[in-house]
């Protein structure tokens, strides 16, 4: 059995030997030593396209909401209008969205909102103060929460009062 196996090993061992792998070797050392030049590289002909202008600019883009059609609502008055001489506050510059009541303190009764502005910094104010871009003025301090009325054009010359109100929030 052992020289049965022996004997099968050895004719299978032979059949890896390949008379040809000299030549083989050879032919690889030729392309090594001469590579020769690279076959040219045809490049298909790119077609010219007329440049298409964008004429859609003027509709709504598909990536946005649908703004509602404006309603027949009130046309305001100008009697509203805010005062161009009073000096603005430093919390005029913000959007009332990104401003963060963050506590109400009561000292002697009188309640004083602590208000963030987007930098971190804190306000303190009260009622009267003005803040947002819609010339929001407070008009109640409550435990957890600001009153504002607000001023907003119309769009004709007029001018709406709109209520908003500010929350603490809880983190």
């Amino acid at each position: 059995m052992r020289w049965l196996t022996l004997g099968m090993g050895c004719l299978l061992l032979s059949g890896c030997v390949d008379p040809e792998l000299g030549e083989l070797d050879r032919r690889l050392s030729d392309i090594r030593n001469d590579p020769g030049t690279p076959a040219p590289l045809e490049m298909p002909e790119v077609p010219q396209h007329e440049a298409m202008p964008y004429r859609e600019s003027d509709r709504r883009s598909p990536f946005r909401p649908e703004l509602p059609e404006p309603e027949e609502g009130p046309t305001g008055s100008s009697n509203l209008a805010p005062d161009p001489e009073r000096p603005r506050e430093p919390l005029e510059a913000f959007e009332l969205a990104s401003l963060d009541l963050v506590g109400v303190l009561t000292m002697s009764g009188e309640s004083h909102a602590l208000v963030k502005a987007p930098g971190g910094e804190v306000y303190r104010l009260r009622t009267g103060n003005y803040l947002g871009r819609n010339h929001g003025r407070i008009v109640s301090i409550a435990d957890a929460s600001i009153q504002l009325v607000e001023l907003v054009s119309t769009g004709g010359g007029g001018w709406v009062e709109r209520t908003a109100q500010m929350t603490l929030e809880d983190d």
